[in-house]
């Protein structure tokens, strides 16, 4: 018969998950009224609701406020060095690909230093999800413009104004070939979580970029998208297989004139002539669209962007493993250090 003590274990091991499940005990130390606070509450409602054992989760973060997530998520994780945790990720995944493994990165460290690993991440298309926060400002190293700082921005290395043409986040992901991209902001838990569980479900790289404030060192910097006086004109909410339809009561629309996009009244023109929202169209020229789409002409996109198959790096690196070993078998390391490429000189 089982003890009282095993009977309790049981129940915790097929217990739900909840979002305390996912909370550290550690202090979250980021500036009062930041983003991060947001974004990580959803990240810990969504991981309960994606049916993976807590002991499978992985996060991984680089250098940057909010490469401080590992700490605060009960989970295993790895908090690296500057640019490099896409590298880290990719070992951790081929090493054990039943992991769910997320990056958590920012527009200065994924897109600066990290720049390169990133796109390299991209293109393999490793089964993972990155989380790219982009608050358009280096905050952890007191408030340097970053690479997606707009031209103009006055920083305390920019105190003239910025003459750096930005990366756009989505069009960089899309160079690089990822499969599913996708934006959320962080004033909208609700629609984080849809995100996060969408990206999670891909079952290759996913990209999700985060419209993050920083409190300190760029307030209000996307308020002019997502603010309650600004949102219903300037935000385009994406919804697969439906028009695209923005403003109050939904009266405006995208068509295409030719190759460009341009705003009409919804009412004024025929359904039928409106974009509709296919982010699984084989084409990256719909997703190119999209992603140059904001302000002033045009309200920004949010949600899925772009969600296309393609084999992960991961199946492929273990399916040339299992083939080498069916042809060779299972060799020693000492065996396959020698090979047939080497020789004893006498």
């Amino acid at each position: 018969m089982a003890t009282t003590a095993e009977k309790s274990a049981a129940d915790t091991a097929t217990a739900p998950l909840n979002r305390k499940d996912f909370v550290t005990p550690n202090d979250v130390r980021w500036c009062p009224g930041c983003g991060d606070y947001a974004i990580l509450n959803s990240l810990q409602r969504t991981f309960p609701e994606l049916g993976v054992p807590r002991e499978n989760f992985v996060v991984i973060s680089g250098i940057g406020c909010s490469s401080r997530f590992p700490y605060y998520m009960n989970t295993y994780g790895f908090h690296t060095i500057h640019g490099r945790a896409p590298a880290v990720a990719t070992g951790v995944k081929i090493a054990n690909p039943d992991l769910s493994v997320w990056i958590v990165t920012g527009d200065g460290d994924g897109l600066s230093i990290g720049g390169n690993h990133l796109m390299h991440l991209l293109r393999r298309n490793l089964d993972c999800t990155v989380l790219l926060f982009n608050n358009r400002i280096y905050g952890l190293t007191k408030g340097q413009y970053s690479p997606t700082s707009p031209e103009g921005t006055r920083t305390k290395t920019t105190p003239t104004g910025s003459v750096d043409h930005p990366i756009n986040p989505l069009l960089f992901a899309l160079g690089a070939e990822a499969t599913f991209i996708a934006r959320t902001v962080d004033n909208n838990p609700k629609h984080m979580v849809e995100v996060f569980k969408a990206a999670h479900q891909h079952k290759g790289v996913s990209f999700v970029e985060i419209f993050q404030n920083c409190v300190i060192f760029n307030d209000a910097t996307w308020d002019p998208v997502y603010s309650k006086e600004t949102r219903d004109e300037q935000m385009l909410f994406l919804e697969t297989g439906k028009p695209l339809r923005f403003g109050k009561d939904k009266s405006k629309g995208i068509r295409l004139n030719g190759l460009v996009p341009e705003v009409v009244d919804a009412a004024s023109v025929p359904e039928s002539e409106l974009l509709v929202h296919q982010p699984d169209h084989p084409s990256p020229l719909y997703s190119q669209i999209l992603a140059t789409m904001g302000m002033p002409d045009f309200p920004t996109p949010v949600g899925v962007i772009r969600r296309i198959e393609r084999p992960t790096y991961e199946n492929q690196i273990h399916g040339q493993v299992n083939e080498a070993k069916a042809k060779r078998g299972d060799l020693t390391i000492q065996q396959l250090l020698h090979g047939s490429s080497t020789w004893t000189v006498e």
